[in-house]
């Protein structure tokens, strides 16, 4: 067993003894005379790092430390062990997840841990359930059959697709607040991340969250080897490291050397935080997903394990939701068993909780329905990993071949449930939007009007697909606004200029003015008309004629540019 020593080793003759006893010896005496030997003399190391401290003033990580090494980035999706059904030995259910307060619900069902005959598993549906603390990623041992059930986000089915023969019967909840990019000060915006080096690791929720952005701002992403390597015109490089941790690490690192290869990295809460505080004042957080709905953690269940045992599965749902009800509705009384499991203070507990959103019935049900208004869908959320990872997914699944809703179905006429009600609201800091401020990304969106007039053109599909566009933002982001700014082309500048000088120029310019208002406003009111339950006061809209062209081309200065201000 781990930890116990080999008793073999312990047993030996009489020769092989005194060999030993003659090997300590020497080694004691040269370990003697080499602690007299640097007595004698000045640690100059020491000596050295204080005063690069000193003179930095910043003890927390030396400029001389070692860089962590950025690792070999896949160029394909990760291979899991060949599809197995789990088979449950002794009536206990072996489930894996990680040390995230997230799946806090799933320990207060069970009433810790390990097996526990007192549990709702137990009492109500014949089975006990052994919960592991894994940190390292188990997809193939969920796949292989060697666990029952696990946890991961929605956007990594999207890249394991087809070859993970899993059914996700629940969603536990969201993140809210653990990923963070933290970026160099003078970065405002995720646009201004062309031709920038971040640090992330690779295929968990990190990097879709700066994917996610990048792909929603039109900022394309390459992925680099190393710190040597370097983006190309208007890309965002990404290199990875071991874990979010370790490129967080890396980012420090390159702060304190002050070498410009690293701008920023995704990663998660505390190290996000301690980099930002440690920089002084050289770094920032850019975004979390505090009010960022799209990072959604999921039960996924062995498939072969689900068809054998869809009693068992409903129980795993049912006391995942139940254990989501306590800790939502009585934290207090429910908080200590928390804390036991993940050996952390009832503080801290309370703390990691605040940053999870745990879902309730109704929630779930909307989620998969797409129906929900407040925060991503898991369909959205898929179909997002899939656009924004390109062609590393080379042939996308169905998002619906994951989904059975049979087990939340049933639950349904629960008593306890009965009650719930959707209730996902903004976490408000501050005076929340300042739309005099910098806003998180913005789109250039290409509407198509009718010929010299407002009038948007109904035989345009692109038109719908826009408004989608513009209603995701608000859907996946509680409190968040946008600006919709409509512009003209300026090609004929020049041409009002010989026409009739600049009194021609500036009476052309109020009507160019005037009309990428109106522009503005159709889409506005196109988009109410679609989606009639986005509050009014969280569209707002602006017309800034040519004075703001976009380039060269007529076609693309004639635009509404989508600007996005969220909640921080």
């Amino acid at each position: 067993m781990k930890g116990f020593p080999n008793r073999s080793f312990q047993r030996g003759n009489g020769a092989g003894k005194f060999f030993t006893f003659l090997l300590v010896v020497g080694l004691l005496a040269m370990g003697g005379w080499l602690a007299l030997r640097d007595m004698k003399k000045p640690d100059e190391a020491t000596a050295a790092n204080t005063a690069t401290q000193v003179k930095s003033g910043d003890a927390a990580t030396p400029a001389d430390s070692e860089a962590p090494e950025a690792i070999e980035p896949l160029m394909a999706i990760p291979q899991l062990e060949a599809a197995a059904a789990y088979v449950p030995k002794d009536g206990i259910v072996d489930v894996d997840i990680s040390e995230y307060a997230g799946y806090a619900g799933l320990i207060v069902a069970n009433g810790g841990l390990d097996p526990n005959p007192d549990s709702f598993f137990a009492k109500n549906y014949g089975f006990q359930v052994r919960l592991a603390l894994n940190e390292e990623e188990g997809w193939s041992k969920l796949n292989n059959g060697r666990i029952a059930a696990s946890v991961t986000t929605a956007d990594v089915l999207a890249v394991l697709g087809r070859q993970f023969e899993v059914v996700v019967p629940a969603q536990i909840g969201f993140s809210r607040g653990a990923d963070m990019v933290v970026v160099d000060a003078g970065i405002s915006n995720i646009n201004q991340l062309k031709n920038k080096v971040l640090a992330a690791s690779q295929f968990n929720e990190s990097e879709f969250f700066i994917r996610y952005l990048a792909s929603e701002a039109g900022v394309a992403v390459k992925v680099l080897r190393d710190l040597d390597a370097r983006p190309g015109p208007g890309e965002l490089g990404l290199v990875f490291y071991e874990d979010a941790f370790i490129a967080c690490d890396a980012y420090e690192h390159e702060l304190n050397t002050g070498s410009g290869l690293l701008n920023g990295c995704v990663g998660w809460t505390p190290r996000t935080d301690e980099v930002v505080d440690a920089s002084g004042g050289k770094a920032k957080a850019l975004v979390s997903n505090r009010n960022l709905l799209i990072i959604a953690d999921l039960l996924l269940v062995n498939k072969g394990f689900a068809t054998a045992q869809p009693d068992w599965t409903r129980g795993l749902v049912h006391g995942l939701l139940e254990g989501n009800r306590l800790l939502r509705d009585e934290p207090a009384q429910h908080i200590g068993i928390v804390s036991r499991a993940f050996k952390w203070t009832d503080e801290e507990s309370r703390d990691e909780l605040s940053k999870v959103h745990l879902s309730n019935l109704p929630e779930n049900r909307a989620f998969f329905e797409g129906t929900i208004d407040a925060a991503g869908s898991f369909s959205g959320i898929f179909q997002s990993s899939v656009l924004a990872y390109g062609a590393i997914i080379k042939n996308p699944a169905d998002p619906n071949r994951f989904i059975d809703a049979q087990y939340l179905n049933a639950l349904v006429k629960e008593p306890a449930f009965a009650s719930q009600t959707i209730a996902i609201a903004p976490i408000k800091t501050g005076r929340g939007v300042s739309l005099e401020g910098d806003a998180l990304l913005s789109k250039d969106i290409r509407f198509f009007f009718e010929p010299n007039s407002a009038v948007l053109d109904r035989e345009a599909k692109q038109n719908q697909e826009f408004l989608d566009t513009i209603k995701g933002f608000l859907q996946v982001s509680p409190g968040s606004v946008v600006v919709l700014r409509g512009h003209v082309d300026n090609a004929r500048v020049a041409e009002f200029q010989k026409q009739g000088g600049q009194t021609l120029v500036r009476s052309m310019a109020l009507n160019a003015m005037e009309l990428s208002r109106q522009r503005a406003q159709s889409v506005r009111d196109a988009l109410l008309k679609k989606y009639p339950t986005i509050a009014t006061d969280r569209i707002e809209m602006v017309g800034r004629g040519w004075e703001e062209p976009s380039g060269s081309d007529s076609d693309l200065n004639r635009r509404v540019e989508v600007q996005w201000f969220t909640l921080e």
